[in-house]
């Protein structure tokens, strides 16, 4: 997991996102507390409350005084949002801003993105 050029606390509270995503941390259930998220990736238990306290801060992760570190109801929704706005930023911003130098309109690319999905794969399949 280790990525040497993102800081350690992000690459924390990134992989609490994606395990809140792809539902292996329910809303409402219990998260690593700090210190497991410390010995599991073998850290400083200040850098993983640092990545915990951003979780914290943004609404993701509440926590229950003697009792732990919770996902937040809601909080898939709030990842997905904030996942929705940088995805149109990264990329469906400048699709459009190149859509409108070649003359491009929204239907042309609406038509343009079904042909493309038409021929590609889709995740499992084995053509």
């Amino acid at each position: 997991m280790i990525d040497e050029g993102k800081p350690l606390f992000l690459q924390i509270a990134e992989a609490i996102e994606e395990s809140i995503l792809d539902g292996s941390l329910d809303e409402e259930g219990q998260a690593p507390s700090t210190n497991e998220l410390a010995a599991f990736y073998r850290i400083n238990p200040a850098t993983a409350a640092k990545g915990v306290a951003m979780l914290t801060d943004k609404g993701i992760l509440l926590k229950r005084r003697g009792i732990g570190m919770f996902v937040s109801a809601g909080a898939r929704d709030i990842l997905l949002a904030e996942r929705r706005t940088r995805f149109a930023e990264r990329f469906i911003d400048p699709l459009i801003t190149e859509a409108r130098t070649l003359g491009l309109g929204a239907d042309d690319l609406a038509a343009l993105l079904r042909e493309r999905a038409a021929r590609t794969p889709t995740e499992g399949s084995t053509s």
